[in-house]
C-alpha cells in the first residue's frame, strides 16, 4: 500500500541545469535557465543592469573563500536550520545543520531542494499589472504609487474596511508584525492569514482550557513519551522531520504509537495501534475513551481536584458514549478504544499529537477542547513527555498568528478592545484618538444597530475563509460600510480557500488585486480577469534578515543568506513604500530605523519586545536569538536546554521558547514545557492563566493546593496588578525606574496597571523574584461557558454521509460571525432533504504530501520536488474503484456536492482509504474543471507541475467560533473520465 507515486522522468523540462562550469555569468546563467532573450522578450527590452543576478555559480567553486550563512527553512513548522555557503555572494552549497537540536543534520525532500527556491528562474522577477488580459512590465516606483492611488480611492468612495489584507505564515515575525501594524494605521482589522485555515481553532479551543494557545510541550520532548496519540495528524509527510523524535521515542524509549485516522497513512504504518474512525467524529472517539477512563476510575483524581475546573459537567455528556454509541457513529469498536484508553491513562507520560485533521473542521473548536479535556483528565500535562503537541503547518504560522495577523486581536492577543489598543497606542507612541479616526463608521443595516469608529474598531475583520463572501452577498448582509472592493496579498494562495467556484465569481469582481509574493500564485493566473491585478516579487525570507517562531514556540534568527534575486524586495521595505505612499510611514515607522533603504528587522524585533508581554515575546532580543544560533551545539537534544555556566546562551532553552518573560537584560531562559510547577518561574515554569475570573457559580476558578516550586503563594491567585503588588507589600522591590514607567502608564488609575500593559517589565521581573507566575494560578477550564458549546458535544458534519444522524446530532443554529450569516444549519438541513448523501455516497478528505507545502506554488515551481509528484490525484478504494468501473491511474472526475463542481485528477486505487472514502492532497492549482489555465500566467512563472485544487470541490461548512473551513469531511462522487 505505501507505493511509490511515480516511477516516470519530469512531464516537463525543469528549470536551470543541474551543474555549470566556473565562472558562469548572469546572461549564460539566464539563458541556460530558459529565461534568455526569447523569455525576456514577452516582456519588453531590459535595461542593463536593471535585473539582479538569480545566480551565478551553481556548484561550490574552489579557491573561492566560503561564507557561512544559517537561515530556517521556510516550509514546515519544524523550524529546521538551513546551513548556506555563500561564495561571491552566491549561495553555492548547503548541509542541513547538524548541529540544530532539532533537525540534527537532516532534511525533509523540501528543505534539501530549499536552494532552488532562491535562484529559481520560475519566480517573478519584476512588478508586472494586467492590462486588457496581458501582462506589462511596470518599475517598484510606478507600482507601488498606482496601488496607492487605488487603495486611496476604494477608501474614499468605500471606506477602509473595503480594502482586504491577506497576510502571510511566511513571513517573518517581523514582517507579520509589520503587515497588522499596517493595518491597524489604514484602519481594519481584516488583516488575517494562513493561520485561519489550518490552527485557528486550536488556538481558540487551547486558550480558552489553559490560557495559551500553542503546543505545550516539544518535537524533542515527545522522545520522553511512554505513549503516543497521533490524531488527525501523518507527521510523516507533513512534518518529516518531527518523526526523528515521535520515532525515537516509539524505538529508544519503547513507547506505545497510537494514530487514529481515517485514511492508513505513512504515519499509521509506524502504529503500534492503528485506529480507523469515520472523518468528522472525533468527540465521539475523545469521549469513548474518556467514558472507559471514568467507569473504571482510570483518571487522575488529585490533577483533577487540584488543577482543573468543570470536570464533573464533562463527566455528564461522557455518560452518553457508551461503546455501542461510539461504534454505531464513529465505526470504532469499543474494545480498541478501551485498550487506547488503557494505554493514555497508565502507560504515562503520554501525549496527544495533532494537525488539522482535527482542526478544518465546523466543530474543531470544540475538537480541540476535547482533545484537552482527555489531557487534563489523566493528567498529562505540564511534565515532561506530555501535554498537547500540535504540530502546526507553515514555516512562521505560530509566529506569524503570534504577532498578530488575525481578526479578532493586536499583536500578541491584546484584544480589540480600549484597553488592548491603549497599551499598542503607547508602544507605537501614537495617539489612540488618531488610530481611532481612522477606522469606519458603519451606518444602521437590514435592521441591525449602528457602529461607532470606536465600536468598529473593537470588532473583530472578516476571515481569510470568507473573503469572498463579503464580495459577493448582498451588501445588507454584510456589517460594513461596503463589501470588499480591492485585496492587498501577501505571501498567500487563491487555492487554498473552500468553493473555489464562488471564489473565482469574487476575484473577478474586485476592483484592484495586489499579490506581493515570491511566485505568481494562482491570484496571477486567473481566466476571466482582465485589468486591475498587480503582481509584486518579494524576497524569500532566505533573502532577509529575521526570526521565526517554530511550533514548539522557539524563535529561531535567520541571516540573509544571499541578496534578493532579480528585482525583488522584501516585505518590511514593500510595507513600508505602502506607508509611504497612504501617507503614515512617519507615525508606523518611528521607532523603526532604516539603513541604506532598507527597514531594519533588529529595530522591528525590539518594537515586539517592547510591547510584547502579554505572551512573552518581550526577553527575546536580536541579540540573544544570535547568539543561539551562533552556539546551537551547546543544547541538550531531548530538554533544549544549554549549561548553566556557558557565558552566552547560560541556561537557556533553545529559541528562547516564548513566554520568555522580563526584558532580554533580565535573562529568562524560556520555557519549553507550559504549565509545570516543579520547577520555578524564574526556571522556565508556570501555572494554568486565570484569564476567567476567580469564581464561577459559587465554585473557585483558582488552583487548589498547587503552585510552583519556590513559590511564596502557596495556592491559587489571581492576575498581577501594581493594587495587588502594593497589597502584598511587594511594591518595594520595583527599581525606580519601573515605578516611573507604571505610573506613567497609569496615569489617574496607577493601580490597574497590569503585567501585561506594565512597560517596564517590573511587575514581572517582582513576582518572578517571589517565585510567582503574575498572569494568576487558576484552574484549566473542562467547561468554557463564553463559547457556543461549552461542553464539546459532537454535530455532524454539513454535508454528512450520516444523514439517519443529523436529528439526534445536527450542526448549530443559523447565526451571524464575523460580519456575516453562518447559514450552515440551513444547508444541513437542505442536503438531507435532497438527499445528497445518496448521489455523493463518498466521504472526501485532504491533506499534505512530503513533496509539497501549502498552496504548492512555490514548491511545484522546484524542478528537483516537481519531478517526485506529477499528478494531482484522488486515493480510491478498490471496492469503490471496482463498482465503477475505474482503474489506477486513470483520470477520474471528482464531483462536488455544490456548484456543480467538478475536478478531473488521476485515480490511485488503494487500500489506504477504506471503502467510501477518498482523499486528495491540498497542494495543486492551475487546472479549473478539467480546464488547463497554464497560458493565463506570466510567461516563465507558470510551475513545473500544474492540477486541479481539491477546494474545486469542497464545500459550505465554518467552525462558530474561529470561521474555520470545513475540508476534512465533503461528500464527492468520482465517476471515469
Amino acid at each position: 500500500m505505501l507505493i511509490k507515486r511515480q516511477n516516470a522522468p519530469a512531464s516537463r523540462a525543469g528549470s536551470a541545469a543541474a551543474t555549470a562550469p566556473k565562472g558562469l555569468d548572469r546572461r549564460d546563467f539566464l539563458k541556460r535557465a530558459g529565461v534568455g532573450a526569447a523569455g525576456l522578450a514577452a516582456f519588453g527590452a531590459m535595461a542593463a543592469g536593471s535585473v539582479r543576478k538569480a545566480d551565478a555559480m551553481i556548484g561550490p567553486q574552489p579557491g573561492v573563500p566560503v561564507t557561512i550563512k544559517k537561515n530556517i527553512c521556510t516550509h514546515c513548522s519544524v523550524g529546521c536550520t538551513v546551513t548556506a555557503e555563500v561564495q561571491n555572494g552566491v549561495w553555492t552549497g548547503q548541509e542541513p545543520s547538524w548541529n540544530s537540536p532539532i533537525n540534527r543534520g537532516t532534511h525533509c525532500a523540501k528543505g534539501a531542494a530549499i536552494r532552488e527556491l532562491v535562484h529559481g528562474p520560475r519566480r517573478l522577477k519584476y512588478p508586472l499589472k494586467l492590462v486588457d488580459g496581458e501582462w506589462q512590465r511596470l518599475s517598484w516606483e510606478q507600482a507601488i504609487d498606482e496601488i496607492g492611488d487605488k487603495m486611496l480611492e476604494i477608501r474614499e468612495k468605500a471606506g477602509a474596511d473595503s480594502m482586504y489584507i491577506l497576510g502571510s505564515a511566511k513571513f517573518t515575525n517581523e514582517g507579520a508584525y509589520l503587515l497588522r501594524k499596517f493595518g491597524a494605521f489604514w484602519g481594519t482589522n481584516s488583516v488575517d492569514h494562513q493561520a485561519r485555515i489550518c490552527h485557528s481553532t486550536t488556538v481558540a479551543g487551547v486558550a480558552n482550557t489553559w490560557g495559551y494557545g500553542a503546543q505545550t510541550n516539544s518535537y524533542n520532548d515527545i522522545r520522553n513519551a511512554k505513549t503516543m496519540i497521533i490524531m488527525g495528524g501523518n507527521p510523516a509527510e507533513a512534518h518529516p522531520i518531527s518523526m526523528q523524535h515521535v520515532l525515537a521515542g516509539k524505538e529508544v524509549n519503547r513507547a506505545n504509537l497510537i494514530v487514529i485516522d481515517p485514511r492508513f497513512t505513512r504515519t499509521a504504518a509506524h502504529a503500534t495501534e492503528y485506529v480507523r474512525l469515520r472523518a468528522g467524529t472525533d468527540i465521539p472517539v475523545i469521549w469513548g475513551m474518556l467514558w472507559h477512563i471514568f467507569q473504571n476510575g482510570w483518571e487522575d483524581k488529585e490533577f483533577i481536584r487540584t488543577r482543573v475546573y468543570g470536570m464533573d459537567e464533562v463527566r455528564k455528556e461522557v455518560e452518553k458514549w457508551t461503546p455501542e454509541e461510539v461504534e454505531r457513529v464513529s465505526g470504532v469498536p469499543g474494545e480498541q478504544l478501551k485498550r487506547v484508553a488503557y494505554l493514555f491513562s497508565h502507560e504515562k507520560p503520554s501525549t496527544l499529537i495533532w494537525c488539522m485533521g482535527a482542526t478544518q473542521h465546523t466543530v474543531g473548536t470544540a475538537n480541540v477542547r476535547a482533545y484537552c479535556t482527555l489531557v487534563l483528565a489523566t493528567g498529562n500535562i505540564g511534565k515532561p513527555g506530555t501535554g498537547a503537541n500540535i504540530f502546526r503547518g507553515h514555516t512562521n504560522v505560530q509566529g506569524a498568528t503570534d504577532l498578530g495577523l488575525d481578526v479578532t486581536s493586536l499583536p500578541l492577543y491584546y484584544g480589540l478592545t480600549e484597553g488592548g489598543w491603549k497599551h499598542w497606542s503607547r508602544v507605537w507612541e501614537v495617539e489612540y484618538e488618531w488610530l481611532q479616526s481612522r477606522f469606519d463608521e458603519v451606518p444602521a443595516i437590514a435592521g441591525r444597530k449602528a457602529r461607532s469608529r470606536k465600536e468598529n474598531m473593537e470588532t473583530p475583520g472578516i476571515t481569510s475563509t470568507r473573503w469572498f463572501d463579503a464580495v459577493n452577498l448582498p451588501a445588507d448582509e454584510i456589517d460594513q460600510t461596503a463589501p470588499l472592493r480591492g485585496m492587498l496579498v501577501m505571501g498567500h494562495g487563491g487555492n487554498t480557500v473552500t468553493r473555489i467556484p464562488e471564489m473565482l465569481k469574487a476575484v473577478e469582481k474586485l476592483e484592484l488585486l495586489v499579490v506581493a509574493d515570491p511566485h505568481a500564485t494562482t491570484f496571477g493566473a486567473l481566466k476571466n480577469r482582465r485589468n486591475g491585478t498587480y503582481l509584486l516579487p518579494i524576497a524569500t525570507s532566505l533573502e532577509c534578515d529575521g526570526s521565526r517562531t517554530a511550533s514548539n514556540r522557539s524563535l529561531q534568527w535567520g541571516e540573509k543568506i544571499v541578496e534578493p534575486a532579480f528585482e525583488s524586495r522584501n516585505d518590511y521595505d514593500v510595507i513600508y513604500d505602502f506607508a509611504a505612499k497612504l501617507g503614515f510611514a512617519d507615525q508606523m515607522f518611528k521607532n523603526i530605523g532604516r539603513e541604506n533603504g532598507h527597514v531594519l528587522a533588529e529595530d522591528v524585533l525590539r518594537e515586539i519586545n517592547r510591547g510584547g508581554f502579554s505572551t512573552g515575546y518581550c526577553g527575546q532580543s536580536p541579540e540573544r536569538l544570535k547568539a543561539h544560533m551562533r552556539n546551537q551545539h551547546k543544547f541538550d537534544l531531548v530538554t533544549l536546554r544549554a549549561p548553566k555556566d556557558d557565558p552566552e546562551v547560560g541556561g537557556d532553552y533553545y529559541g528562547l521558547p516564548w513566554p520568555c518573560w522580563g526584558t532580554p537584560e533580565m535573562k529568562h531562559p524560556g520555557s519549553a514545557i507550559l504549565y509545570r510547577t516543579d520547577i520555578p518561574v524564574w526556571e522556565g515554569g508556570g501555572t494554568f492563566r486565570a484569564r476567567f475570573g476567580v469564581e464561577r457559580n459559587g465554585e473557585t476558578l483558582l488552583a487548589e493546593d498547587s503552585y510552583n516550586v519556590d513559590s511564596d503563594l502557596t495556592d491559587g491567585y489571581p492576575e498581577m496588578t501594581f493594587g495587588i503588588l502594593k497589597k502584598l507589600g511587594w511594591d518595594r522591590d520595583l527599581r525606580p525606574e519601573e515605578l516611573a514607567t507604571i505610573l506613567r502608564v497609569g496615569g489617574d488609575k496607577p493601580d490597574s496597571v497590569s503585567w501585561a500593559t506594565d512597560l517596564s517589565g517590573g511587575i514581572q521581573r517582582v513576582c518572578m523574584d517571589h517565585g510567582v507566575m503574575f498572569y494568576g494560578n487558576a484552574k484549566a477550564r473542562a467547561v468554557a461557558w463564553n463559547l457556543p458549546d461549552p461542553v464539546p458535544v459532537h454535530r455532524e458534519p454539513i454535508y454528512t454521509s450520516r444523514p439517519d444522524l443529523v436529528a439526534q446530532y445536527p450542526t448549530r443554529p443559523d447565526e451571524r460571525q464575523f460580519r456575516m450569516p453562518n447559514v450552515g444549519f440551513s444547508v444541513q438541513k437542505a442536503a438531507v432533504e435532497k438527499g445528497v448523501a445518496k448521489t455523493f455516497p463518498i466521504i472526501l478528505t485532504s491533506g499534505r504530501l512530503v513533496e509539497y507545502e501549502g498552496g504548492g506554488e512555490e514548491t511545484r515551481s522546484n524542478k528537483w520536488l516537481a519531478e517526485l509528484q506529477q499528478d494531482m490525484f484522488v486515493e480510491i478504494n478498490p471496492e469503490d474503484a471496482g463498482a465503477r468501473g475505474i482503474a489506477d491511474g486513470q483520470f477520474v472526475w471528482v464531483k462536488g456536492a455544490e456548484n456543480e463542481s467538478r475536478a478531473k485528477v488521476k485515480a490511485l486505487v488503494t487500500e489506504r482509504v477504506a471503502p467510501g472514502v477518498a482523499f486528495m492532497p491540498f497542494h495543486f492549482s492551475g487546472h479549473f474543471a478539467g480546464e488547463d489555465w497554464r497560458e493565463f500566467y506570466p510567461p516563465g512563472t507558470d510551475p513545473v507541475v500544474l492540477g486541479e485544487s481539491v477546494n474545486m470541490v469542497t464545500t459550505y461548512g465554518f467552525d462558530p467560533v474561529t470561521g474555520m473551513q470545513e475540508t476534512k469531511v465533503v461528500l464527492c462522487q468520482i465517476e471515469a473520465a
